[in-house]
């Protein structure tokens, strides 16, 4: 299992190369629901740390794009191609075909949230260049275990930090503020509903809500032993996330609940949909 963050500085890399096996950074005006989005400057940076560090380095391009995004888009892609990035996460099947169009050697990560959640599909993408897929954190353990025995492309699975709920393209918060003449130039503001509240951003592509309590899996990451492990840094301070980090790094079957209680004391937090199963069920027409 191999420990991989999304940080939201350069310095917060610099200062875990040590505890972790590779990073996940997203491409400025090419990528949603990431701590931050790095210029293409900053990218070079990190991808040269990484290399000089024999650190793995994934490329998040993984907004809905549009149009007027594909030139850039490709030339992107070229570009970490001949970079030699471990992979690029997509959300968008543009990538797909720009990768075969193009002829790039660059593996991809299918990063489609609330669909990877079984391994049939995750084959169907595996022969179209998706080596890697981001498990969704919307199926429960079991669900996970069984994908992890059939599925042919390397799994990275989400344990820890706030989860993206879900994206609009509409700038929702901007537009109450302009609707009501409210003046607030807040990077985050926060929806109260049932008792509960939920962080939202808005940004340039849209508006992100997300979970009102943080993901703590770090039990179930040993259980599950995909290939990556995927910790974020959103809306964490850095020294407590530093400190995350390093009980992930050292987490065993033997201290996994006493790792497991002491981060629960640094945040309300909660497991998702992990032992939840969901059911849909059929209304009947009387």
């Amino acid at each position: 299992m191999k420990l991989i963050i999304m940080p939201k500085s350069i310095n917060m890399l610099n200062n875990l190369l040590d505890k972790i096996d590779g990073v996940i950074v997203g491409y400025k005006g090419l990528c949603m629901n990431m701590p931050k989005d790095y210029s293409k400057e900053e990218i070079e940076d990190i991808i040269k740390i990484c290399k000089d560090n024999n650190k793995e380095v994934f490329i998040s391009l993984n907004k809905n794009m549009f149009n007027k995004d594909i030139d850039t888009l490709k030339e992107v892609m070229i570009s970490l191609d001949n970079m030699g990035v471990n992979g690029i996460l997509y959300y968008d099947i543009a990538l797909v075909n720009i990768k075969e169009e193009l002829g790039l050697k660059v593996d991809l990560v299918w990063n489609q949230e609330h669909l990877t959640t079984n391994y049939l599909t995750m084959n169907f993408w595996y022969e179209y260049g998706a080596k890697y897929t981001l498990i969704s954190n919307e199926i429960t353990l079991d669900e996970i275990k069984d994908i992890k025995k059939n599925a042919k492309c390397k799994l990275m699975f989400y344990a820890f930090g706030y989860l993206p709920m879900f994206v609009s393209r509409r700038n929702l918060v901007k537009n109450y503020l302009e609707t009501f003449n409210i003046d607030d130039n807040s990077k985050i503001n926060y929806l109260s509903k049932e008792g509960k509240e939920y962080q939202i951003i808005d940004t340039e592509d849209g508006t992100i809500a997300y979970s009102d309590r943080v993901l703590n899996a770090i039990k179930e990451s040993i259980e599950i032993d995909a290939d990556y492990t995927i910790l974020n840094s959103f809306s964490i301070d850095e020294d407590i996330f530093n400190k995350v980090v390093d009980l992930f790094s050292k987490v065993s079957t033997d201290n996994a609940l006493e790792y497991k209680e002491e981060i629960d004391k640094m945040f309300p937090t909660y497991l998702g949909f992990l032992y939840n199963e969901t059911i849909y069920k059929v209304k009947k027409n009387d």
